[in-house]
């Protein structure tokens, strides 16, 4: 909720487009601090509670909300919100990645990233929406209320036993700064850090861009993409599980591009949704995907790590997005901007690509 009406609030404050860039990016920005050493920690004591604790901090910079007054308050209320950010949502994904069975992980991580791309997607209609129809302590009011029902529910998450406490030290790297990233998580985190770079792009201006288009309510594109995703999550989670990561990560790429190209020329409604449903189908599709397939390739008593990774990874992404791209439309025009933001998921294509003719190529070798 608070992604897309921010920026207008700082520019409704008379904040530049830098200052709108970095009070999306100091999130980030705390949250990739505090998220390796979250990660460490999941992995040798209990995830319930690092999760309470990262609850309970998100929810004191929710109630702070009310009380920002200038641009230098909101990013120190920001910067306080990144910390419970980044430690909550690593908690989540180790806590997922332990509960699912590992036959139906693509599946599994889609129905769990289904939770969160929903809330990515819905969150900022309904966010613009408060904020237009009503006001922004409605807004505020609205965030804080969904953070305390989030913190009663933890409440009934179960953790196994056995996934609570790494008992295999003798797999952790030694040197403590390799024991902050996860390495078997680098090569699909590097793919969800450009994925983010574009949504960064969507979710930090696509409300400007309306101004700009002359488009009335660009609500209308979280709430279809919210659907598109709603939709193909279960599907491109079977494909997964069944085909391999290849079969969904490919096709769902271009399907990213045609949404881009069509909000780039978007100058209607219908454009506008038209765009939201092939972006939706593409995002819904990778981001749970290169999920399971971190939790793949990592040992299970390092998932807390690879998970940390790739969320930083993902928060690098929309936060540099939206700093980045923030940039570009200040040269050219929002349009633009959009288009070329399609150059990253180009590199995305070309990068993958690579990487699975040269794992063949190995194969080949191998099996000769």
């Amino acid at each position: 909720m608070l992604l897309p009406t921010l920026p207008v609030f700082v520019a409704e404050h008379s904040g530049s487009n830098t200052e709108v860039g970095l009070v999306v990016g100091i999130l980030t920005l705390a949250a990739v601090v505090v998220r390796p050493f979250v990660g460490i920690r999941l992995d040798s004591m209990g995830k319930k509670r690092i999760l309470v604790i990262g609850n309970l901090i998100i929810f004191a910079a929710m109630g702070s909300y009310f009380w920002t007054a200038t641009v230098l308050t909101l990013l120190m209320i920001r910067f306080l919100h990144g910390l419970g950010w980044g430690i909550a949502t690593p908690a989540y994904g180790a806590i997922a990645s332990d509960i699912i069975p590992a036959s139906r992980r693509g599946e599994g991580m889609g129905y769990f990233g289904l939770g969160t791309t929903l809330a990515m997607a819905l969150g900022p209609f309904f966010g613009i929406w408060l904020a237009k129809s009503y006001s922004y302590e409605w807004l505020f009011a609205a965030c804080l209320l969904s953070t305390l029902v989030s913190m009663v529910l933890a409440q009934f998450v179960s953790v196994p036993d056995s996934a609570c406490v790494s008992n295999e030290p003798a797999k952790v790297p030694a040197k403590f700064v390799a024991r902050l990233v996860e390495r078997q998580a680098l090569f699909p985190s590097c793919l969800v850090f450009l994925l983010g770079v574009t949504y960064g792009g969507i979710v930090s201006f696509i409300t400007l861009f309306g101004k700009e288009a002359g488009i009335a309510n660009v609500g209308w594109f979280f709430l279809v993409n919210a659907l598109s995703v709603f939709i193909i999550r279960p599907i491109s989670g079977k494909i997964f599980d069944k085909k391999g990561h290849f079969s969904v990560l490919f096709p769902a790429a271009f399907a990213s591009i045609i949404g881009l190209v069509l909000l780039s020329y978007a100058s209607s409604t219908v454009l506008l949704i038209l765009a939201a449903i092939f972006y939706g189908i593409g995002f819904g599709s990778i981001q749970p995907s290169l999920q399971a397939w971190t939790v793949n390739r990592t040992e299970p008593n390092r998932r807390g790590a690879a998970n940390a990774t790739f969320y930083n990874a993902f928060d690098l992404g929309i936060g540099g997005g939206g700093m980045l791209l923030g940039a570009v439309a200040g040269i050219t025009s929002y349009a633009q901007m959009y288009r070329y933001s399609i150059l990253i998921l180009v590199i995305y294509l070309v990068v993958y690509l690579l990487y699975t003719l040269k794992r063949r190529e190995r194969q080949k070798v191998k099996n000769a």
